[in-house]
């Protein structure tokens, strides 16, 4: 039995050529062709043999012609699918054509007879051809299926799924499925709420009422996985269902959109847990712009801060293109490492890693020298709000001055754009972190109206899975066993994903001429609390039953809600229906440079109280909130 599994396996490893694929084709054509000729005289031979073995190699030749025109005999067998059936079904209408045209052209103008024959034979020919050709590739395709996910051969438990959704999406996962030969999923049936599919079949597969897969119902029938395919499914109703299934120790996958199909086809690798992004309630923003090629093409590009969530990320997207060379600083040592490495065991070549502090103006103006750049990715800064809060100092000195370091020495070396990545807390800031970038946006705004370099800034919200972001934080306080911590049960943030935020920076520094500030449709702003009640549920736990949730109160600085645009400000759009530019209200260049640059001279004394007053200076609308430095705005 050993023996024969191995010869099994080894045969299903082998591909059938192409001409062998043709002549069994011809030989099914020559067999039916016979058989046509059989039911036509009622299963006697009462025709005229000798004409018929005549017809015979006329015959086969037409359907050569014809399946080689169609290329019927390139397909791979084994993986016989719906286009290969059609173009099997051209193929053999093709020859019956053939046939008939010179069927007529014999009798028109009485030409030899063993072109001449009868249009009985013909249609039924065509149709033995439909059943035999086709169900010869299928049974093929389903022995090869067979042998492949036989048990004993590979030792693998097929595990039982229902699909949730019996309409195009449902069918599409189906077919995926089936058409994988190595999958070990077996598909149970379908379950949909249009109460019109329920209990009808489809594929032989029953179609079955969600209310009706209850714990005894998925015991009785094995069920190990709902895999839901519905397009365009709102988060409340994939919540629901998550909800439902994940109660009933049942594991919960998702189909992903249509747009993020390879090659305008579902794989059964795209098929995956559901996550918390995909209850984040909008559209995943997609950006596929061939202009970017050109952009970054023989260029040398610098990333700061590209040890980060961001950087590292842009950094990634970034070896798409052909570059010159990709410069990666940080002072993050270990972080940095872990990412050279990442791109050495990826292959990835014309990089160079480099441990340097943006704020040290000497390293830096070294650096900028020697490898002459064209494209800088400024994602460098401090950006936890508690943190800076109580180390004003760290945020000028990062934030600021760092932004001022790369940004001058960007002009002095006649970098073509600089790309700084700033936030939604610089919109009418109540922090010092939210604050000091402002300000950066500010002095990257007052150089771009006089320097022939290109200042683009782009602001976006919380990036779900960052370094320091709520979204690890609330992982580990589950692992914990609870409970999670939100400070306040209205507060509410953006979302996007970190490859998301990425494109944006990305698709900015090709769109931009210099001066925009790019802002993001990000839908609608997320609940933190449903956030974390979400996270619950997506662990198979409940809310406060498993893990409760405890208010701690907002920390300082803290915002309950936070804006893309500050006031005065409003957008207009660009070529991409999810980008925007905001419109800034005018600003006294002169003035606002001269207090940057004196807050940025004096910030090495520490004197935190000057430092923060002279941030609200700069920034009239940071008004402080639930923070030490409120007193200071009661002076204003």
């Amino acid at each position: 039995m050993n023996r024969l599994n191995v010869l099994l396996i080894n045969l299903s490893k082998r591909y059938a050529s192409k001409w062998l694929v043709l002549l069994v084709d011809l030989c099914l054509v020559a067999f039916t062709f016979f058989l046509a000729y059989l039911i036509r005289y009622n299963f006697e031979i009462s025709f005229d043999f000798g004409k018929f073995l005549k017809q015979i190699p006329f015959v086969l030749i037409a359907a050569a012609i014809s399946f080689i025109v169609v290329s019927t005999h390139k397909g791979v067998v084994r993986f016989t699918g719906v286009k290969d059936v059609v173009n099997i079904i051209v193929g053999i209408n093709l020859l019956a054509t053939i046939l008939i045209i010179t069927t007529y052209l014999s009798r028109k103008y009485e030409y030899d007879t063993i072109f001449d024959i009868a249009g009985s034979v013909i249609y039924i020919h065509l149709l033995l051809n439909v059943f035999f050709l086709i169900g010869a590739k299928f049974f093929i395709r389903s022995i090869y299926h067979s042998i492949i996910s036989d048990k004993s051969i590979f030792n693998k438990k097929n595990h039982r799924v229902l699909i949730y959704g019996a309409g195009n999406a449902g069918m599409v996962t189906y077919d995926a499925i089936t058409n994988d030969a190595k999958s070990t999923i077996d598909i149970f049936g379908f379950i949909d709420d249009n109460s019109k599919k329920i209990g009808k079949k489809i594929n032989l597969l029953e179609v079955y009422d969600s209310n009706k897969i209850t714990i005894d119902f998925i015991e009785k029938n094995k069920i190990d996985e709902i895999i839901i395919s519905i397009q365009n499914i709102s988060s409340e109703r994939l919540l629901d269902i998550t909800k439902d299934f994940l109660a009933k120790s049942i594991k919960v996958k998702i189909t992903p959109p249509v747009q993020q199909w390879i090659d305008g086809e579902l794989q059964i690798s795209q098929i995956k847990d559901v996550n918390i992004e995909d209850l984040l309630g909008r559209e995943p923003i997609s950006i596929d712009n061939p202009v970017l090629i050109d952009e970054y093409a023989d260029k040398v590009i610098i990333v700061t801060g590209a040890a980060g969530s961001i950087g590292s990320e842009i950094a990634r997207k970034l070896t798409k293109f052909d570059y010159k060379k990709l410069i990666l600083i940080d002072v993050a040592e270990s972080p940095l490492y872990e990412l050279q490495q990442e791109f050495i065991q990826s292959g990835i070549q014309r990089f160079e890693v480099i441990i340097v502090d943006v704020r040290n103006m000497i390293r830096m103006d070294q650096l900028f020298k020697s490898l002459n750049p064209q494209v800088i990715f400024h994602a460098a800064a401090y950006k936890h709000v508690p943190l800076m809060e109580n180390n004003p100092y760290e945020a000028v000195s990062v934030n600021i001055s760092g932004t001022i370091n790369m940004a001058n020495l960007s002009i002095k070396y006649g970098v073509t754009k600089f790309v700084m990545i700033s936030t939604d807390k610089a919109v009418n800031p109540t922090n010092v972190m939210g604050a000091t970038k402002r300000i950066a946006e500010l002095y990257i705004s007052c150089l771009n109206k006089k320097e022939a370099t290109k200042f683009i800034i782009t602001r976006f919200g919380n990036v779900l899975g960052s370094n320091g972001s709520v979204i690890p934080l609330f992982k580990k306080q589950i692992e914990n066993g609870g409970p999670l911590t939100v400070t306040h049960k209205d507060i509410t943030r953006f979302f996007m994903t970190i490859p998301e935020a990425c494109s944006l920076v990305l698709e900015a520094a090709a769109m931009g001429n210099g001066g925009e500030i790019f802002v993001f449709d990000m839908g609608k702003s997320v609940k933190i609390f449903d956030l974390a009640i979400n996270m619950i549920t997506l662990s198979g736990l409940n809310y406060p039953k498993d893990i409760d949730i405890k208010i701690t109160g907002l920390r300082p600085g803290e915002k309950i809600y936070e804006e893309l645009l500050a006031n005065g400000e409003n957008t207009r759009p660009t070529y991409h229906e999810k980008i925007m530019i905001a419109k800034s209200k005018e600003i006294d260049s002169t003035t606002i440079l001269n207090q940057i640059i004196d807050l940025h001279t004096t910030n090495p004394k520490c004197l935190t109280l000057e430092t923060v007053t002279k941030i609200k200076e700069i920034v009239p609308e940071y008004i402080s909130n639930n923070s030490k430095f409120e007193a200071l705005d009661s002076k204003k």
